[in-house]
């Protein structure tokens, strides 16, 4: 039996926005584009991207590359980035700038201040690096727009964050690791950050869209302190370990938060299936129920069979969710309470 081949690594955003300045960078300088053009990434790794499109006139010159994130599950995927160069005063240095689908900062608490392009700091380095590399000065202003940006980023957490009008452009290494999710989880931190310096007290952090609203409905809480952590539920308590807020309110589906429970950081079904038999392990005092839960085809099923016989399946997930959290916060000062919601955004049941 052949072996499947392994997950293919990709390229992030920001070295795909690097490749296509150094080759407008080239271009304006040389007259001439690359293709496919070489980029130099941090720790001695390189790449080579094809130009999707190229052009170059008296003002300046751009390029785009198209982005490969290998096999990640990332909504940037086959995204057109392009880099527009033009030529800085001498001794003005690099300078940013968003063009079309990249995002603009207006929240503190990120990585950059209000009013700058969100481009990460990282980002910014590897491209000023490889405009460096063409060995013509690098006194360039670089704007990176992103095809289609505004709309991706409504799959991204950059609403919330106060990332406003398009994507991140992110990525330390330039390189993605398959099945990593690293700009969801950046994000993730992203989202601490923005809260603790909003000074909110209290955050939300949800499964999905339906439990967010689920969650915000409940506590009033605004846009800012509503985290959409998805399956990264080890990740984001990671972070509030490290920079704790005084409460916080988890809220997801009776599947979700039973993997939590359980002991599972990721809650990615293929990385923690549910059985609907685990669920019945948490009604012992109630047999009948417990076997028709343990028979339910899927835990929503599990869910409604419980609720019909008046058993609080809901509220003991709830309950061992919540353990599950304080353990993995590790005695930091962060009270918690878990709102279990089901797939019409009611809330089934809850531990304070």
């Amino acid at each position: 039996m052949s072996k499947s081949a392994p997950p293919r690594r990709g390229w992030t955003t920001g070295a795909c926005a690097a490749g296509a300045a150094r080759a407008a960078w080239t271009a304006w300088t040389a007259g001439a584009f690359p293709d496919p053009v070489p980029c130099r990434l941090p720790g001695n790794r390189a790449a080579r991207f094809a130009l999707a499109a190229r052009g170059l006139n008296a003002e300046s010159a751009w390029a785009t590359v198209v982005k490969d994130a290998g096999d990640d599950p990332d909504v940037t995927h086959g995204a057109r980035i392009t880099a527009t160069v033009a030529p800085n005063p001498p001794g003005a240095g690099t300078t940013f700038h968003a063009g079309p689908g990249v995002g603009t900062v207006t929240r503190p608490g990120l990585p950059l201040e209000p009013g700058e392009p969100a481009i990460n700091p990282a980002p910014r380095r590897i491209i000023a690096d490889n405009l460096a590399a063409v060995g013509a000065g690098a006194d360039a202003a670089v704007t990176v727009a992103i095809e289609d940006g505004e709309t991706l980023a409504e799959r991204t957490l950059n609403p919330r964050l106060g990332i406003a009008g398009g994507l991140s452009v992110l990525g330390t290494t330039g390189v993605v690791e398959p099945w990593s999710a690293g700009a969801w989880i950046a994000s993730l931190r992203q989202a601490v950050s923005v809260a603790k310096a909003g000074g909110f007290r209290r955050v939300a952090a949800a499964t999905g869209r339906t439990s967010a609203a689920a969650a915000q409905a409940e506590t009033g809480l605004n846009d800012a302190a509503v985290v959409e952590m998805g399956d990264f539920a080890a990740a984001f308590l990671r972070f509030l370990r490290r920079m704790p807020v005084p409460r916080l309110t988890l809220a997801g589906g009776i599947a979700k938060l039973a993997k939590l429970a359980a002991g599972h950081g990721s809650l990615h079904s293929a990385h923690a299936p549910l059985d609907p038999g685990a669920l019945a392990a948490y009604l012992p005092d109630r047999p009948d129920t417990a076997a028709a839960v343990a028979a339910a085809p899927t835990a929503a099923a599990a869910l409604a069979t419980a609720e019909t016989a008046g058993a609080p399946l809901a509220d003991r997930v709830a309950a061992a969710a919540r353990a599950a959290a304080l353990a993995r916060l590790d005695g930091a000062p962060v009270a918690v309470d878990v709102l279990v919601v089901d797939r019409a955004g009611r809330i089934a049941g809850r531990a304070d």
